[in-house]
């Protein structure tokens, strides 16, 4: 049986699908990817691909390629399909970004990276479904609002500064304009206490198979008052009432999010890896 690499066409879309929907919760950023916009990018929406390696006509595995390497995300493997498609793309894309399963993203660094990247972390992906959900709630949590933004922006920086050790107002042109934008598309959520925001969560990559939590983060002077644990069972809670699952990744020394995680109901899967070069 032949063994290719090649670019997925719109033909492939329900290959694509099926694949990545057969271990849904460790594929769930790229299904959310997939679901929002399509197999092929359209004008305006910057230029992606998807590369698939085939044995014959069966696909066993994908790489989402965006900007020529700003952002690449594999499907969940165990990094042997994925190295085969990243030596594929070795002229045409200098990694930048990558996140997904470690063995996945190890391979695309081995072959896509040029130098050390300035950024490498593992994290345990959590997943739950509303069978496993405990009884933490605040019903004040609530959708972020355009004119929470200048009160917003300080808590979106600071979580980007822990989990990333950026400081993204400084360095990120377009910072401001992510946070703006995932506000108007009801993404981010908050709780207000007192007039101050204490706590954000932003809703990542989502489709008919589950969402991804993104960017949890408490203003540290409001720490250990159990807003994290209310707040990630009560939007737990409300997507779950819609979607099947949600996913919510953990670096692999913060102990405290995984703590709030298990407690919440969340279960622990496999190790992911993200990488930033730029």
């Amino acid at each position: 049986m032949s063994v290719t690499v090649q670019q997925l066409a719109a033909r492939d879309a329900e290959a694509l699908r099926a694949l990545l929907a057969r271990d849904p919760a460790h594929n769930l950023y790229l299904l959310g990817l997939l679901e929002e916009f399509g197999l092929t990018s359209a004008e305006g929406q910057g230029g992606f691909s998807y590369w698939g390696r085939f044995d014959g006509q069966t696909l066993t595995a994908a790489v989402f390629v965006g900007g020529a390497g700003g952002l690449l995300v594999p499907s969940a493997s165990d990094g042997t399909a994925t190295g085969m498609i990243a030596d594929a793309l070795a002229d045409r894309v200098r990694l930048r970004g990558a996140v997904g399963e470690k063995p996945a993203v190890d391979a695309l660094v081995r072959s896509l990276c040029v130098g050390r990247p300035k950024l490498s972390r593992t994290y345990r992906l959590f997943s739950v479904s509303a069978d496993d959900l405990g009884p933490f709630t605040n019903p004040l949590l609530r959708l972020a609002r355009e004119e929470d933004l200048p009160r917003l922006l300080p808590l979106a920086a600071g979580a980007i500064q822990e989990l990333h050790d950026r400081d993204a107002l400084a360095e990120d042109p377009h910072f401001e304009a992510r946070v703006a934008q995932r506000v108007r598309a009801r993404r981010t959520y908050v709780l207000e206490e007192n007039g101050e925001l204490v706590f954000k969560v932003d809703i990542g990559s989502r489709s008919q198979y589950g969402a991804e939590l993104e960017n949890l983060y408490t203003l540290p002077s409001q720490r250990k008052k159990g807003h994290a644990t209310l707040c990630l069972g009560q939007i737990s809670r409300f997507l779950l009432s819609s979607l099947p699952r949600l996913t919510l990744r953990v670096e692999e020394k913060d102990e405290s999010l995984a703590r709030i995680a298990r407690r919440v109901g969340y279960l622990a899967g496999r190790t992911q890896r993200v990488v930033l070069v730029d």
